[in-house]
């Protein structure tokens, strides 16, 4: 891909003579966006794996911990795609939290806060997604071994991973800052009103009690916004 050169509309107003004074900015290609996009599939994936280990949540194992570290034995691949979903998404989150800042700080202003609170929403979701996949090692090869992993434990662990790594809701958050940008022409508007809209909405299941159905709605909105920059922002690169 090659880069694309993009002058600020302050420049076409400057004096006749300055010219020469106006350095054009060149961006990149945005294949942080490609990364945003992977990271929310990868997310989807995390959803779907994490709900296939269900041990703890079928009727016919409540009450058993027994039961259930047995059941979670049977469910080694689950987990294990769990586990390498979670962390393909937070590694690509982290590239495409770098830039979506270095995308709102060009066309923000240098005194707005919108690209540090995008970019922290962004990467404390990849923080709770390695979390969420931090009792892993200790738990996948050996929740069906109750001579290894405590029943009681095993039961705790399917309840971590069915809850925590779904705890999108500050990605939420992220979606707003791109309202806000779009209000000042910083990006397009239908990028900031699907920022608003599903950005809303994963941030309130964040804030309230079933904080973890953020998961459900946080990766699909990062998918469409990451779809957003990569192919709908033609005007920032410098596109017809």
């Amino acid at each position: 891909m090659t880069a694309h050169t993009y002058v600020p509309p302050a420049a076409a107003d400057a004096p006749v003579g300055a010219e020469s004074h106006a350095t054009p900015t060149t961006y990149p290609p945005t294949r942080w966006a490609l990364a945003g996009l992977l990271a929310g599939v990868a997310g989807v994936g995390m959803v779907v794996a994490s709900s296939s280990v269900h041990a703890v949540y079928d009727d016919k194992n409540a009450g058993d911990p027994v039961a259930v570290a047995k059941a979670l034995g049977d469910m080694v691949p689950q987990m294990l795609a769990f586990h390498l979903t979670s962390m393909v998404s937070a590694v690509l989150m982290i590239v495409f939290a770098a830039g979506l800042y270095r995308r709102l700080r060009a066309t923000t202003g240098a005194d707005s806060v919108l690209p540090l609170v995008a970019f922290s929403g962004v990467l404390i979701t990849a923080m709770v997604l390695i979390i969420g996949s931090g009792l892993d090692t200790e738990f996948i090869f050996a929740a069906g071994d109750t001579k290894l992993v405590a029943p009681e434990n095993s039961a705790f662990y399917n309840h971590w991973i069915g809850t925590v790594p779904w705890c999108w809701g500050l990605l939420g958050l992220s979606g707003i800052t791109l309202f806000g940008a779009s209000r000042k022409g910083g990006v397009p508007k239908w990028i900031g009103l699907v920022g608003l809209l599903g950005g809303g909405l994963t941030l309130l299941l964040g804030i309230s009690p079933l904080q973890y159905m953020a998961g459900m709605t946080g990766p699909i909105g990062l998918i469409v916004i990451a779809l957003g920059f990569l192919a709908g922002d033609k005007a920032f690169r410098g596109r017809k």
